[in-house]
This record gives C-alpha cells, sequence and structure tokens, in this order.
C-alpha cells in the first residue's frame, strides 16, 4: 500500500496537473530544469545545518565541474570518510542545489563528509559525459582528498536514480581497471536499463511522481542514438564480468517506481558477480522518496540504515 503521507503528497501534483500544470515531459528543457528545482525548494525544509566548502573541479576537457562538500560533525576525527554523491536527475536535470538537503541528510546521518558533485547535463553535455565528469571526480578525490581532511583509503559512492547508475558505474570501471577501489556503494532506486520496457514501468506508468513518458524523454536528451543504450554504461543490467570486483552495494528499489524490476534485476546482477548486495524493497515509497524527509518520517530510517551499512565498510 502507498504510503499515506506519500499518496497525499501525490495528490497535490495531480491537482496541479488538472490545473493545467504540464508534466516535465511536456516541457522544453530549461522550462523543466526551472520547474524541477522550484519543486525541490519545498523538500529542503528538514535539512541540518552544516559546513559546506564550494570546490571547482578540473574535467578532462579542462571543464570546470561545480562540487560541494559537506562537512561531518565537528566531533568526527580526521581525516573523515567520504561519500562521492551523484544527483537524479535523468542526466537532464537536476542539481547541488536539488539535492542539497539529501546530502546534507546523508552527511548528517553516517557522520562523514559527503562531496557532490554538479556532472553536466544533456542535451547540451549527452552520453558519456556525465560518466567521464564521475571518473574525473573520483580522480580528483584520490589526489586531493589529504588537502581537504578526507580520508582517501575510505570512499564509498553513491547516487540517486540517473545519479546511482552513475555511481555503479564508476564503481564497475574501477573494479575493472584493479587500481584504487571505493569501499561501498550505494544505489538509490537505479536506474539500469534503457533498452526496453519493463513490467514495473507499465504498471506505474503515470501518477506515482516518476513517469515512464519523463523516462523516455530523459534518454532521448541523454543518449538520442538508441544504440548507445546499450553500451553498459548507459545500462549497467547487461555489464556482466565488468561488474566482477565491484565495491559491496547499498540498493533501495522502491516498491511503487517504474524502476522497480530494473533496481532490484541489477542487485541480481551483482550478485551473480559475485559482489555482495543489500537490496531492499522500500514498502509503500515512490522514487524520489529520500528527497521527502520533511513529509515521511519514515526516510529517515533509510538514511540511518546507510549509515549502518558504511559503517561495516569503512
Amino acid at each position: 500500500m502507498l504510503h499515506p503521507d506519500i499518496c497525499a503528497f501525490l495528490d497535490m501534483v495531480d491537482d496541479g496537473r488538472k490545473a493545467g500544470r504540464p508534466a516535465l515531459h511536456e516541457l522544453g528543457v530549461a522550462q523543466a530544469r526551472d520547474e524541477f528545482e522550484a519543486s525541490s525548494q519545498a523538500l529542503k525544509v528538514s535539512a541540518p545545518a552544516m559546513p559546506v566548502e564550494h570546490l571547482l573541479l578540473p574535467a578532462r576537457d579542462g571543464h570546470g565541474l561545480p562540487a560541494r562538500l559537506y562537512c561531518s560533525p565537528a566531533d568526527t576525527p580526521a581525516p573523515q570518510p567520504v561519500v562521492l554523491y551523484l544527483h537524479g536527475g535523468g542526466y537532464t536535470v537536476g542539481s547541488l542545489d536539488s539535492h542539497d538537503g539529501l546530502c546534507r541528510s546523508l552527511a548528517q546521518a553516517c557522520g562523514c563528509a559527503v562531496l557532490a558533485l554538479g556532472y553536466r547535463l544533456a542535451p547540451q553535455a549527452p552520453f558519456p559525459t556525465a560518466v567521464d565528469d564521475t571518473r574525473d571526480a573520483w580522480d580528483w578525490l584520490q589526489a586531493h582528498a589529504g588537502a581537504h581532511g578526507l580520508d582517501v583509503q575510505r570512499i564509498a559512492v553513491a547516487g540517486d536514480s540517473a545519479g546511482a547508475t552513475l555511481a555503479s558505474v564508476l564503481s564497475a570501471q574501477l573494479a575493472c581497471e584493479g587500481g584504487p577501489q571505493p569501499r561501498a556503494q550505494l544505489l538509490f532506486y537505479p536506474a539500469t536499463d534503457a533498452t526496453r520496457r519493463s513490467e514495473s514501468q507499465e504498471l506505474f506508468a503515470e501518477g506515482y511522481l516518476l513517469e515512464t513518458a519523463s523516462l523516455d524523454w530523459f534518454y532521448h536528451h541523454y543518449a538520442p542514438d538508441v544504440a548507445q543504450r546499450q553500451d553498459w554504461r548507459c545500462s549497467p543490467l547487461y555489464a556482466a564480468q565488468a561488474l566482477r570486483g565491484s565495491a559491496p552495494a547499498l540498493l533501495y528499489a522502491a516498491e511503487f517506481d517504474p524502476l522497480l524490476d530494473e533496481g532490484l534485476a541489477y542487485a541480481e546482477a551483482l550478485r551473480e558477480q559475485g559482489v555482495a548486495v543489500q537490496a531492499q524493497l522500500c514498502q509503500g515509497m515512490t522514487h524520489d522518496f529520500l528527497r521527502m524527509g520533511g513529509l515521511v518520517p519514515e526516510v529517515g530510517d533509510y538514511f540511518r540504515q546507510a549509515a549502518q551499512f558504511l559503517s561495516r565498510h569503512w
């Protein structure tokens, strides 16, 4: 059964739709970004206060990538473990601002630093730019973690939705190379298969926050060449042996999410390659529920579970 607080929130969204407010996929990219940012502001009300350092990380092509370093509580001994965080938004919308509250909540719950990356968005920067930007942020951390009071030996990667996809791809890339590895990966309702429609995409196509038509819209901008969607860096469900050796994973799959089936399938794909996985079906939840801590008290429990998972792998 859908969580009653989320149900009430979805009723408000539905009222807006009936009043003429268009869906995300019915807008141009610039307007969709503005709408996403505006709707995100209401979800930040419960975010904890903490010091934040604003950074600019170099990408391989010379572009500067904005980033924010959220500092954990002052009583945490230095050097601090750190989570490299990739925000959701279908590679097309979303930003450091839209996921500011989530990153603050994660840093507080886990007692660690969080480095949030503002990777470049499609269609201006289509696949595989976001993948490359994520890897460049990892390389920056390897070189500069110590200078910022961070423990280079204790890095985890994390993300929600498309950001979880980027985190999973980074973990697989690093495992294939055999170099420094993240201690863990936190994958919150990842998108793992851009090639086909799943049963959950049909079942929850409309009315559950993320809509299947919006997924199509995101992929149209991110990977306009349909052949690109078969690349495992776009659809990591098909990475096969490239997943072997990836960091232990905590994966959340929301019960009422178009991405439910591919999230659970990805957990099984990791297991088949010998990766330790803690997969959880989050009952009553929709996509993006971790940004709803101000609406849904149970969200705090999921952050605490993530903290417990990390504490076992630091």
